[in-house]
């Protein structure tokens, strides 16, 4: 190659480099915001999901992302969490959403209802069946954009300081329950109570609530609610699959660059099921240690079950009937459980069903 050619090519070569650099560095700006937890540092599992999403971003974007961690009360306290997203206090927020339902009962579907989906059904109707899109349309109302970011599995029906044998023992109950379910206890008789998860054991042992619920035995146990309470009722029918979410502000979501969203939504899809597969990992060996210890297991008899799940239709009836976009979630939710009850009947819970009854019989 002549010289006068090499040069005019290697001109080129280099005014495409010096064009190409600040395209990648903007497409890859600097980023830092804060989320802020609904859940105490303790509280590893459920609190750790902000983590791993954190580390993820980071990770996936050569630190360019940053995401700093705040427990509950750091910034604001748990109750208030996606206010401060709302209002721009912070950019997102991890959270339970039925944590939200005195705003308005439609924020009940984003963690769970009463008699709702499992956890694999939650996740089917979030990502492929347009749970998510309907949330996203209420939230939008809230200055929110929300992402899947954990869920509990099927939660126990709580501690209580009294053995449960009819629906007449519920009258009067002082109980810490989140959300809807709340509503539907108090058809019972129940008086709920909303409570931050770090202020539960303080007023169980005090005596100001006579019964508590929380998650399942790993947080439970943290949580020392079996040295008040002796009685661990299951299951939490109220949370047959308790999702949480990451709250974003709309605002902040838009502002992101199109590969930054990528990034922050598959870091939340990681979250979603590592939280998963920690309770499901962790809550066997503390059930055991709990059991161990003296807790009492009990499940909710039959009449119970019928009377909440009677009690709940009449609470989804009388809300629908007087907010047009908690029925609309509502229905939505209410068909899909159908067609996912006739499937899960079939494979699932006769699977299941028979290795349960095959370890109780020492057959495994």
């Amino acid at each position: 190659m002549k010289r006068r050619q090499f040069l005019k090519v290697a001109g080129a070569g280099g005014a495409a480099s010096v064009i190409a650099a600040p395209a990648i560095a903007q497409s890859m700006p600097e980023v830092k915001w804060r989320v802020t937890s609904s859940f105490p540092k303790s509280l590893d599992t459920i609190y750790g999901a902000s983590e791993v999403l954190s580390k993820a971003v980071s990770e996936a974007t050569d630190g360019k992302f940053q995401i700093q961690v705040f427990a509950a009360g750091e910034i604001v306290p748990g109750l208030q969490a996606a206010d401060a997203v709302t209002n721009g206090t912070v950019e997102m927020c991890h959270t339970a959403s039925y944590y939200y339902v005195g705003k308005d009962p439609t924020f009940a579907f984003g963690t769970a209802v009463p008699f709702g989906l499992n956890a694999r059904q939650q996740n089917a109707w979030f990502y492929h069946a347009g749970g998510m899109d309907l949330l996203n349309e209420f939230y939008k109302k809230y200055n929110i954009y929300a992402v899947p970011g954990g869920n509990t599995g099927c939660q126990m029906g709580g501690w209580f300081r009294k053995e449960l044998k009819t629906v007449a023992d519920l009258q009067g109950i002082k109980m810490r329950i989140g959300g809807f379910a709340g509503q539907v206890m108090s058809k019972l008789g129940v008086v709920p109570q909303q409570i931050a998860g770090g202020d539960i054991y303080p007023a169980l042992e005090k005596g100001t609530i006579d019964a508590a619920e929380w998650v399942g035995p790993a947080d439970d146990e943290k949580l020392g609610f079996n040295k008040v309470a002796p009685y661990y009722y299951y299951p939490g029918w109220w949370e047959g699959g308790a999702a949480l979410h990451f709250f974003i502000n709309t605002a902040k979501w838009d502002e992101l660059p199109k590969g930054y969203k990528s990034v922050l939504a598959t870091a939340a899809g990681l979250a979603n099921v590592d939280m998963q597969a920690k309770y499901d990992a962790r809550n066997p060996a503390a059930l055991k240690r709990l059991v161990g210890g003296g807790a009492q297991l009990r499940p909710f008899s039959q009449e119970i079950l019928e009377a909440c799940l009677k009690a709940s239709k009449e609470v989804y009836a009388e809300t629908s009937a007087k907010n047009a976009d908690f029925k609309k979630v509502y229905d939505a939710m209410s068909a899909f459980r159908g067609d996912e009850y006739l499937w899960f009947q079939i494979a699932e819970y006769t699977y299941d069903n028979f290795l349960i009854r095959a370890r109780a019989a020492n057959m495994l």
